[in-house]
């Protein structure tokens, strides 16, 4: 049976990489309306309609999405509730991962349901792309009661999401998670690359994939039981070659070599491994 929401006309407030997927994941189930301060990046969403002011867009939605900096959403709360009463009630939700629906308060007050709905995923600026990238994708949701978690669930839906309930007080150290896992992702990768090209690797990224590939389904399958390598074998020769061999030709790299290699020693020692006190020395100079 084909999904059929409730939701009929959905408002976005921004015109960046978030806001222009979601535009076009929505639009396959409602109308779209847009408002941004940069109406030349919405020419490209077919379909999507443009309001002329925020009030014009809130009194139109019955869904209502903030899809701007982290930094700004206060401000534009405040703006958006000092435009009178939400006698419609509209769902009005942030997609900031740091924030819970606390921060949408000033429009509760106005009548509004308020939710935060974060997608648990990059985006990159290819809004077709994102749009499959979100389906099947967690949704992460913070409601400021049952009538606004069931409709920030309606809306996940739209879009082939799965909701996955983060309670206020957890907002934060589920960014962090999030952030630890994604963002230093990418470093350590990059590191990883550097080292590789200063040994005469020319496509690092084709060499590493396989491993980091196998690496990254075996630990989201398997937690740190998936560990592998010269720390879980004790092996202190390697890792001090490793060292030598960083400070030789990539530097910069060392560091967080050095930091991720005590990482793992304390999560060894914390799961009953004997402490290897010499070589947590060599890693720390």
């Amino acid at each position: 049976m084909a999904f059929a929401p409730s939701i009929r006309r959905i408002g976005i407030i921004g015109t960046g990489r978030v806001a222009r997927a979601l535009a076009l994941g929505f639009a396959r189930h409602a109308t779209v309306t847009m408002w941004g301060r940069s109406p030349d990046k919405l020419a490209a969403i077919a379909g999507v309609e443009t309001a002329e002011t925020c009030a014009v867009l809130m009194a139109r939605s019955d869904v209502v999405a903030i899809c701007v900096a982290d930094d700004a959403i206060a401000a534009l709360v405040e703006e958006l509730a000092l435009g009178g009463a939400c006698s419609h009630a509209p769902l009005v939700f942030h997609v900031s991962g740091r924030s819970g629906a606390a921060l949408l308060a000033p429009l509760r007050e106005k009548g509004a349901l308020t939710a935060a709905i974060h997608p648990a995923m990059t985006f990159t600026g290819d809004p077709a792309q994102e749009v499959r990238r979100m389906a099947g994708a967690p949704f992460a949701i913070t409601a400021a009661d049952s009538r606004a978690d069931a409709k920030a669930r309606e809306v996940v839906a739209m879009l082939g999401g799965v909701a996955a309930p983060i309670a206020e007080e957890h907002r934060t150290l589920y960014h962090a998670a999030l952030s630890h896992a994604a963002n230093h992702l990418v470093t350590l990768i990059a590191g990883a690359s550097a080292a590789l090209r200063a040994a005469g690797v020319d496509t690092p990224g084709a060499l590493l994939a396989p491993l980091v590939q196998a690496s990254l389904e075996n630990s989201l399958t398997s937690g740190f039981s998936a560990l592998s390598g010269p720390l879980l074998r004790g092996d202190a020769d390697t890792v001090r070659g490793h060292i030598d061999a960083m400070r030789r030709a990539c530097p910069a790299v060392l560091p967080a070599y050095r930091a991720m290699a005590l990482a793992t020693l304390d999560e060894l020692e914390r799961q009953g491994a004997p402490a290897q006190d010499a070589l947590r020395e060599d890693l720390s100079r």
